[in-house]
C-alpha cells in the first residue's frame, strides 16, 4: 500500500488505519497485463492509472516516451510518479485527471490499459480504441472480486472479448468505489431452508459472479453464515446453520440469494465466458 485514505507512505509519521487508495502493483502482474494486451513496438498506449510510475517506466522502455500516455486521478500521487519517472531517465506524456473519461485530446489508441479496477466499461474507452484495437482492464464490483478481460474495439463501436482465468486485484477506480456503509440490522424477511453452502460465496468464482447478480450489494461475513447488503435498494440476505444445511433470510425488493444462485450455479462450470458491450 502506498496510500490510505488520501495519506501517502512517505508522509505517514506511524500506522494510519483506513480504506486503501493506492498501492505498487506487484511487477509480474504488470507484465502480465502487457502481455495479454498484446502490445509490442510501435503501439501507442494510454495507461489508467500512473499510481508509481513504475508501469509506466515498463511501457516506456518498451514502446519509448512518445507512445505512452498515463493519466492519475490523484494530483499527489501524480507529482510524485513524474518525479519517479523522470529520474529513471522516461518523459511520456503524464496526465492528471479522470481516467474513466480517457484522454480524447491524443486519440486514437492502440491499445488502453488499466491499473485500476471498473465496475463497467466506460464508454470514453470505447471511443478513443481505434478499431482492432484493445481494452484491457479488469471488472470487479463492491465483493471486490475481480475478472481479467481483453476486449477487442469493433468497426460499429462495440467491443467483445473474453475472460482470462488469472485472479487478480486491483483497487476500484474512484468514481467506482463503494459508497459508506450504513449500520447493518438483520432483518427476516422472507425464511427458507437451502443447501447451498453459504461458503461459496467466499469461493473467488462465487464472489465475481455474485457481482454480476447484484451489482450493487456487498458481501459481510459472520462466524456461521454470509450477509448480502444491497445498497441500492436495502435489500438484504444472511444464512444461519440450520441441520444439514442453512436457513436464509432475504428482505427487500431484490432476493439477493435467489439472484446469485440462479446465475452461480450453472456459471461456474464456463471458464472463460464471453463478454460484449458498446457505448
Amino acid at each position: 500500500m502506498t496510500q490510505v485514505d488520501g495519506t501517502t507512505a512517505v508522509d505517514a509519521t506511524g500506522p494510519v488505519t483506513g480504506r486503501p487508495t493506492s498501492s505498487s502493483t506487484l511487477p509480474s502482474l504488470i507484465v502480465r497485463m502487457l502481455d495479454v494486451a498484446g502490445i509490442s513496438e510501435g503501439h501507442k498506449v494510454l495507461e489508467i492509472g500512473t499510481g508509481t510510475g513504475y508501469s509506466t517506466a515498463i511501457l516506456c522502455s518498451r514502446l519509448g516516451d512518445n507512445n505512452v500516455y498515463s493519466i492519475e486521478y490523484d494530483p499527489s500521487l501524480a507529482a510524485a510518479a513524474a518525479d519517479h519517472i523522470h529520474a529513471a531517465g522516461y518523459h511520456p506524456t503524464l496526465i492528471t485527471g479522470d481516467g474513466l473519461a480517457g484522454h480524447k485530446d491524443d486519440a486514437e489508441y492502440d491499445h488502453i490499459v488499466a491499473t485500476c479496477a471498473v465496475r463497467h466499461i466506460p464508454p470514453a474507452w470505447l471511443y478513443q480504441v481505434r478499431a482492432g484495437g484493445t481494452i484491457t482492464t479488469t471488472i470487479s464490483g463492491w465483493m471486490l472480486a475481480s475478472g481479467l478481460v481483453r476486449l477487442t474495439v469493433q468497426d460499429d463501436g462495440t467491443a467483445t472479448g473474453r475472460f482470462h482465468p488469472d485472479q487478480i486485484g486491483y483497487m476500484l477506480a474512484r468514481p467506482h468505489e463503494r459508497p459508506p456503509r450504513p449500520t447493518f440490522h438483520q432483518h427476516a424477511g422472507h425464511t427458507r431452508a437451502t443447501r447451498v453452502n453459504p461458503a461459496l460465496l467466499q469461493d473467488w468464482t462465487g464472489q465475481f459472479l455474485a457481482q454480476l447478480a447484484a451489482p450493487s450489494a456487498e458481501l459481510m461475513t459472520t462466524g456461521t453464515g454470509v450477509i448480502l447488503v444491497d445498497v441500492a435498494t436495502g435489500s438484504q440476505a444472511w444464512t444461519e446453520p440450520a441441520g444439514g444445511g442453512w436457513t436464509v433470510h432475504q428482505h427487500g425488493p431484490l432476493r439477493l440469494w435467489t439472484r446469485w444462485k440462479t446465475l452461480s450455479l450453472p456459471g461456474r462450470t464456463r471458464a472463460h465466458p464471453r463478454t460484449r458491450t458498446s457505448a
